[in-house]
């Protein structure tokens, strides 16, 4: 089964005299630190070094600007886990440990776990970036995750079970980790490759005592 593409859809578009990669940098510090409401363009400009106008050039809105970082900083991620679920058929097992390595790791990422930690904040009273996000990021990883469990259970290697809840237990885990490390500040296990190992060790084999 094929894995689902992303809406063609881009909101924003690049100018020659514009710098984009800075004003991305900026629009993320700025809405880490003062929140998305407070953050002003004008101080996403200075601190990118910029305008004011030179920014709206570029990013006519703050919630365009939110968007691309959405493009910039984890849509990537969910474009490269429908990519490998493309080719990874023939070993659906293999590829999603493969997906599961990678999730680990740029889930500890700060500044790329700071993007869907500000689309959750602001999903209640900006429910045009919720559904942005679900549709451009979490519907394309999610599809491409159940395609694989799918191609498995087929396979034999997984027993039948519902494909949806398997790719949240798959998912949750590592977001779980992300948003303890990042949000609550606690401690972090240091050893991805284990997390990993640990997770989908639970996830395919169960806590029911083995012989």
């Amino acid at each position: 089964m094929a894995a689902r593409s992303p809406p063609k859809q881009q909101r924003w578009q690049r100018r020659a005299e514009a710098r984009p990669e800075e004003i991305l940098e900026a629009a993320l510090a700025e809405f880490t630190e003062r929140g998305f409401d407070a953050a002003r363009m004008e101080d996403v400009a200075k601190r990118a070094g910029l305008s004011k106008a030179g920014v709206y050039l570029y990013f006519p809105s703050k919630n365009l600007l939110l968007e691309a970082l959405i493009e910039a900083k984890v849509a990537p991620i969910a474009q490269q886990v429908r990519a490998l679920a493309e080719h990874g058929g023939n070993d659906p097992l293999g590829t999603l440990r493969m997906i599961a390595a990678i999730a680990a790791q740029k889930l500890r990422d700060a500044d790329v776990i700071a993007v869907p930690r500000l689309v959750v904040g602001l999903s209640g009273r900006f429910p045009d970036i919720a559904e942005y996000y679900r549709t451009h990021v979490a519907e394309v990883a999610r599809g491409a995750l159940e395609d694989l469990i799918e191609a498995a259970m087929q396979q034999g290697s997984l027993r039948r079970a519902d494909v949806k809840a398997v790719s949240r237990a798959m998912i949750g885990p590592f977001f779980f980790e992300a948003m303890w490390t990042h949000v609550l500040r606690g401690e972090s296990t240091g050893a991805p490759d284990q997390d990993v190992h640990n997770y989908l060790d639970i996830l395919l084999k169960g806590l029911e005592p083995r012989p």
